[in-house]
């Protein structure tokens, strides 16, 4: 059977999954930036600033943690009820719990209340992103054909710099325009309580977009099918528990990579150089820029060449430039920490542009949801949650960031090994399991 859709519809799925994920991403990603530059100071106001700070990426990493629960219960509801409906209340939990952070009292307004609710809706942050990425990746991929899915489902991983590049405009925008007194005492709030405008945007978007064929197809196979009625996760983790290790490793190197990019920097610039706010946050918007544009065309050449050749040079790439990496944040120079930044988010590209086909690629139809969403978000645990943690813990103990370089580095050993072990799975048919109950096609439909 055919699962593309006439060719008006796709660039509309696209875009719809573009603009929600940016959103849900924008959510995310600001908490981290606020975590690095401000909750320290309202939320662990009684430690010095480096125990402050490692106190706020506590809060910062416990998010990632409800990151592989919503991924366990979007996966197994949208296995069974379908991506879009998830989609839906993944963006609505997201934005809600964004929107109320940004109206929460300081410590020194309700004492210790204040960051126990600002963990709890950290929480729902994470359980929330945890259950968006499979969505928003699959209604792409299951809409698309085979020959392009690198391209199209690497529209949905654009968000997460799309979301990026948003949050740190409007925190830089709001640190050019404000004191550094007026940030902290109420500036702060403002990008946090504009995320309810934007899920408004988002819903609307959203509720408009068709649910994915393969899906429906795969529901009418079940129903035809009734033994293979099984929860999806426990299919996924008796019958793909490698694809699910391999999705892990792969994510490994990707995550670290990023967080150390993206949210350390902002600690290494202010803290042990000294430089104002302004200039990570700038330096992170440019990068972010190519980093959006960097995605798309590394998932297009994965149609050409292969995931695996395009991923492991990636993995590689950051391994080896984080040792030149902090080096040229120690020049101090504004133009030369852009540049760092850029060659870093470039080569994260190579992993997470062919990252959504490869990983909806590995699974069938029936326990696709779960099973790329388990892999991602457990990943997302062992890695993204603990990077600016044990970067911050590194630099703290050994005063050099070379340590934090090789953290890296290790990382990204681990996603080659990972990637090694893993077929090719480019131009895999999708449709060939509709009902998820038998063997993944392991011949790529497309020829090279």
């Amino acid at each position: 059977m055919s699962a593309s859709p006439p060719s008006r519809s796709l660039p509309r799925i696209v875009a719809a999954s573009l603009i929600g994920t940016t959103i849900e991403w924008y959510d995310f990603f600001l908490y981290g930036s606020a975590a690095a530059l401000v909750f320290n100071k309202l939320f662990f106001p009684n430690s010095d600033p480096l125990t402050g700070t490692l106190l706020a990426f506590g809060t910062y990493a416990i998010g990632f943690g409800a990151r592989p629960l919503g991924g366990l219960v979007f996966g197994h509801f949208g296995d069974r009820l379908g991506r879009k409906k998830l989609l839906v209340l993944s963006l609505l939990l997201m934005g809600g719990s964004t929107f109320l952070i940004g109206l929460l009292p300081t410590y020194a307004t309700v004492g210790v209340a204040a960051p126990l609710l600002l963990t709890l809706l950290r929480l729902v942050q994470g359980f929330a992103l945890g259950g968006e990425w499979g969505g928003a990746v699959l209604i792409v991929s299951e809409h698309g054909d085979p020959a392009r899915r690198g391209f199209w489902a690497s529209w949905p991983q654009a968000g997460a710099p799309g979301g990026n590049l948003l949050a740190t405009a409007v925190l830089a925008a709001l640190a050019a325009l404000q004191s550094d007194v007026d940030f902290v005492a109420w500036g702060w709030r403002v990008p946090f309580l504009l995320s309810g405008v934007l899920v408004l945007i988002g819903l609307w978007i959203r509720l408009a977009v068709s649910e994915s064929p393969l899906f429906l197809a795969a529901q009418r196979a079940a129903e035809e099918r009734p033994r293979q009625a099984r929860a999806p996760i426990v299919r996924v983790l008796r019958e793909h528990r490698r694809e699910v290790l391999v999705a892990m490793g792969a994510r490994m190197a990707e995550n670290v990579s990023y967080y150390v990019i993206t949210a350390f920097i902002l600690v290494y610039l202010t803290g042990p150089l000294g430089l104002p706010k302004s200039t990570g946050l700038n330096a992170v918007l440019i990068a972010s820029v190519a980093h959006f544009a960097a995605i798309p065309f590394w998932g297009a050449v994965s149609d050409r060449f292969g995931r695996r050749p395009v991923y492991l040079a990636g993995a590689v790439g950051v391994g080896v430039w984080s040792f030149a990496f902090f080096p040229l944040l120690d020049t101090g120079s504004f133009a030369v920490i852009t540049f760092a930044t850029t060659v870093g988010l470039v080569l994260h590209g190579m992993m997470y542009g062919p990252q959504a086909a490869f990983f909806s690629e590995l699974f069938g139809t029936g326990v696709r949801y779960s099973g790329a969403s388990i892999g991602y978000q457990m990943a997302s645990l062992a890695a993204g949650a603990v990077a600016p943690l044990i970067a911050t813990a590194l630099l703290g103990a050994f005063g050099s960031a070379t340590v934090v370089a090789g953290y890296v580095a290790v990382n990204a050993v681990l996603t080659v090994v990972a990637v090694l072990a893993a077929r090719e799975t480019r131009g895999s048919d999708l449709a060939t399991d509709l009902a998820g109950g038998g063997e993944r096609e392991r011949t790529p439909s497309v020829p090279a």
